[in-house]
């Protein structure tokens, strides 16, 4: 018998860990289809399927716009992350310059501090710019962090040094080496980073509910915190039964991209967190 084989013990464990964590998304996306009343008086009961939460929520709750700016933020905040944040990782791998190992702990530092201690100087600088209430407030703060970079250089200095050498021996240009040998060999590491720059950006709430407060510009979870108070200030009258039913389907349909996007890509992102670990 293999010692490190698990045994059925451990995947009973990891069943029932598993069913544990699934259990609040499937009531909640359940529950979204149970007439508002049902919800408070049997929670846990499975009734007769409804779409009334999901047209009400649709009529109260700007929900498209804030799927359409959350969608715009993280198209070109992703892509600014991808582009630029290899970059940066592979030149600290890879390349020697006076005041590298300074500046890349000056990088680092920059880790230690609460996004909260960054808002009030962010914002200033914002409106400075005349940027407040703008997608470019949204989009530029934070495209090109400092755990990006760490992330990709970590990646990055696993390679070995042959295979750039080899590049240049063969009369490959700088981006050129990066493009036709770096990014090949790391595309674990990448789509690890696609997917945790997805989540950051989907889920921030903090920097957009500062920089906008403007109906046109709110992201979706700034849509989402304001839901109830849609709600209730769309439709007089609105009972505590209603408002639940209307928060568990809006909140049911934000979480389905993420979960979509984990399921299709969590091969790449479990190997991209091992790539990751590599010390280099």
């Amino acid at each position: 018998m293999n010692p490190t084989r698990p045994g059925v013990a451990q995947y009973v464990l990891l069943t029932l860990l598993a069913l544990a964590f699934l259990y609040p998304i499937w009531w909640a996306i359940s529950s979204s289809f149970k007439p508002a009343a049902e919800i408070i008086t049997s929670p846990l009961s499975i009734g007769a399927p409804t779409l009334d939460n999901y047209r009400a929520m649709f009529a109260d709750v700007p929900i498209g716009t804030g799927f359409a700016n959350t969608a715009l933020v993280l198209a070109v905040k992703g892509a600014m992350t991808m582009f630029f944040c290899p970059l940066a990782g592979y030149a600290f791998a890879k390349y020697t310059f006076p005041g590298k190992d300074l500046l890349f702990g000056v990088v680092l530092l920059t880790l230690m501090l609460p996004t909260l201690v960054l808002i009030i100087p962010l914002l200033l600088e914002m409106s400075a710019l005349g940027w407040v209430n703008t997608y470019q407030a949204l989009i530029l703060p934070g495209s090109i962090d400092a755990f990006s970079i760490f992330w990709m250089r970590q990646t990055i200095a696993a390679i070995p040094d042959e295979l750039i050498d080899a590049g240049r021996v063969d009369g490959a240009g700088e981006f050129g080496i990066f493009a036709k040998v770096v990014l090949p060999v790391i595309r674990p590491g990448m789509a690890a980073l696609a997917v945790l720059t997805t989540m950051n950006v989907y889920n921030d709430f903090v920097w957009p509910v500062v920089a906008v407060n403007d109906t046109s510009h709110q992201t979706l979870q700034v849509v989402l915190a304001t839901l109830a108070q849609n709600i209730t200030g769309n439709r007089i009258g609105a009972d505590f039964a209603a408002v639940w039913g209307e928060l568990l389907a809006a909140g049911s349909i934000a979480m389905l991209p993420l979960l979509v996007i984990f399921v299709l890509l969590q091969r790449h992102f479990i190997n991209g967190i091992l790539a990751g670990s590599v010390k280099g």
